[in-house]
Parts: structure tokens; sequence; C-alpha cells
């Protein structure tokens, strides 16, 4: 009986550890639109990160997806992504404008956008979402500008990227 609790002892240490790994990663799709002439961002991260984060950052209880969910909570999304994110279009600092959000399951998907764009060569971007809060954090960009694409993964040693088309 003893050989069977500690061979179960040692199969559950694995599925543990598994079970306890948190990953820190977010994902930042951007693609430029040419007949819009504009740059559209979608930002995923996850809902229970984003919600720490912004809870101590700013002192507020967000409680997102419950009944006592902050009413004006996209004042505090807008802001917390304007002073963790930037780009700059053919080495021209933009702004962007904060679309709003949705929530899908544990995630948050942000909507932003850059307008009066006539064509991209380089999107030079700086992320440091959660950075502060999760050292392990990992912030995935994936770009489309026409048939090109552009993948990079940023962290807290390599927070900014230049992607060239």
């Amino acid at each position: 009986m003893n050989i069977k609790k500690y061979l179960l002892f040692l199969l559950a240490i694995p599925l543990l550890s598994f079970a306890t790994h948190k990953y820190y990663l977010s994902l930042t799709q951007i693609k430029y639109n040419e007949e819009e002439k504009s740059v559209q961002i979608i930002i995923n991260v996850f809902m229970d990160d984003i919600e720490l984060a912004l809870n101590n950052d700013y002192n507020i209880d967000l409680q997102l997806t419950t009944k006592a969910e902050l009413k004006n909570n996209d004042i505090y999304f807008e802001k917390y992504l304007k002073d963790k994110l930037s780009f700059k279009i053919n080495t021209i600092s933009k702004d962007f404008k904060y679309l709003g959000k949705e929530y899908e399951g544990d995630l948050v998907f942000f909507y932003l956008e850059i307008e009066n764009i006539s064509s991209v060569s380089n999107i030079d971007i700086t992320n440091t979402i959660l950075l502060k809060h999760f050292p392990t954090q990992q912030n995935l960009v994936k770009s489309k500008v026409g048939k090109k694409n552009k993948s990079v993964l940023l962290t807290k040693e390599t927070f900014k990227e230049k992607l060239n088309y």
C-alpha cells in the first residue's frame, strides 16, 4: 500500500507543477488597412492579469464581468494602454484611438486604430503592457502590411522593435 501512495505522489508532482505554472502572454495584432488608410490594432490579454495591473496602478477595484464592475472602466483601460503602448509609423510618432474592448472567456480584447496613414514602410512599437507586474510577461506582436507578415516577441529586456516592410 505504501508503494502505491508513493507512486501516486510521484505522478502527481509533475501534474501539479503544470497546473500551478502560469504563462504571462499578450498578443498584439497589427494590420494596415489600405482602403481605410488606417492601422488597426487588436490586443488581447488575460483578464485577471490586466485587472490586477489596473487595480494596483490606479488604486481601483475593477471587478471585471461582475455586477460590481466599474461602469467607467474604459477610462482606465485607455489611460493604461496609452501609457504602456506607443507606435511610430514611418518613423513618425502616432497616437492611436481607443475604440473599446470586449470580454471573451478569460480574455479582454482591446480595439485601437491609427488613422490617416497613406502607406506603411515600417512600424516602431514599444509595448510594456503588464511588464511592471509580471517579470516573465511576454508580448507577442504579429503584423500584416500588404502581403508581408512580421512577428516579434517583446519582453522586459526587449520591449521595443522596428518592423520593416
